[in-house]
This record gives C-alpha cells, sequence and structure tokens, in this order.
C-alpha cells in the first residue's frame, strides 16, 4: 500500500509518501516541505499549500492519506494554523475519495519509536533506520510526515479493518435484537 503523511503547518507542511504493509520491508517513495512564506496572507498561504498536496497527490498517486491530528497547544494562533493547513490536508484527499486517517503525535511516535513521549531526534532516527536511509530527513516536519506514513501503514491498517468487521456485523444483526 501506498500511504501520503501530512504533517501540517502553515510556514512548513511536511510531505511523506511510504509503500509497505504490516510484516513487510518499507520503502520511501518521496519527502519533501510545502512552504509558504510567514509574511503572506492567510488565503494565500493555504492556496500555496492545496497546490503543493495537490502536486504530491498527483505524482505519488497515494491510496491513503495521513495527517496529524490537530491537539491543544498553549498558542491558539500555532494551533490555528495547523488546523488550518489540516484541513486543506483533508479537503485535497477527500475531494479524490481518498481514505483519511488521523494519528495524533503519541500515537505516531509509539508506532515508530515505541514510545509515545519520544523526542523528535528519536523519531528522525527510527524513520531513517526503518526506511533504510542514510541520514534523518530534514527538516523535522518531513520525518514527521513519512512517520505518519509509517504508523498508517502499522496500525491504521488494522483500525480499519477492526472498523469493516464492526461495520458488517451491524449490516448483519437486524434492528432490535443486539
Amino acid at each position: 500500500m501506498r500511504v501520503l503523511g501530512v504533517d501540517p503547518g502553515l510556514t512548513r507542511c511536511g510531505i511523506g509518501v511510504v509503500d509497505g504493509a504490516p510484516g513487510k520491508p518499507l520503502r520511501m517513495a518521496g519527502v519533501g516541505v510545502v512552504r509558504t512564506p510567514a509574511d503572506a496572507d492567510i488565503g494565500e498561504r493555504l492556496v500555496l499549500i492545496e497546490r503543493g498536496i495537490e502536486s504530491w497527490l498527483d505524482e505519488h498517486r497515494p491510496q491513503f492519506v495521513a495527517v496529524e491530528r490537530v491537539f491543544s497547544q498553549h498558542n491558539v494562533r500555532t494551533v490555528m494554523g495547523t488546523a488550518q493547513a489540516s484541513a486543506v490536508a483533508l479537503l485535497c484527499a477527500s475531494r479524490r475519495g481518498l481514505p483519511v486517517a488521523l494519528h495524533t503525535p503519541s500515537e505516531v511516535k509509539a508506532a515508530v519509536t515505541g514510545s509515545g513521549r519520544a523526542e523528535k531526534a528519536q523519531v528522525g532516527a527510527m524513520v531513517t533506520r526503518l526506511l533504510r536511509l542514510d541520514a534523518p530527513p530534514k527538516p523535522a516536519d518531513a520525518a514527521d510526515a513519512l512517520a505518519l506514513a509509517i504508523c498508517h501503514i502499522w496500525r491504521g491498517t488494522a483500525s480499519d479493518r477492526l472498523r469493516q468487521a464492526v461495520a458488517a456485523q451491524r449490516l448483519r444483526t437486524p434492528r432490535g435484537t443486539a
């Protein structure tokens, strides 16, 4: 399966594409960052992010998109920008009919390093090792996007199967008997 991971941000939006399956070797298909000027109007910045993500979707044709779930931060301005960039990624994927999964930062860290409290350097080191890269992707936003894709390959597929099984069971169980 091919997953496009998005580490949302207004100034730097990390993008990473990983091919793989649970229990199989992983392969990086692409990594980068969509950048926007900090002094540009918010609307212009969101359009630049949309164009960047659309370009990555066109070039890499993923089957799934994994986006970091926005969590509450102390800096409201930062969390708003992150949420806006996240919404653009969700919109781009949904417009194409691609399934989208949201993963928390601690979930991604736990999937890649074994600890939900891992530091950025640990995440970068494990991404480097898991993808057999010569050096950690820079900036950290790019490594985080690859970590999101890896997390979805390893955890998202199991969650998807559980959701499908529950949905199938609901369809088989007549109303009022459960």
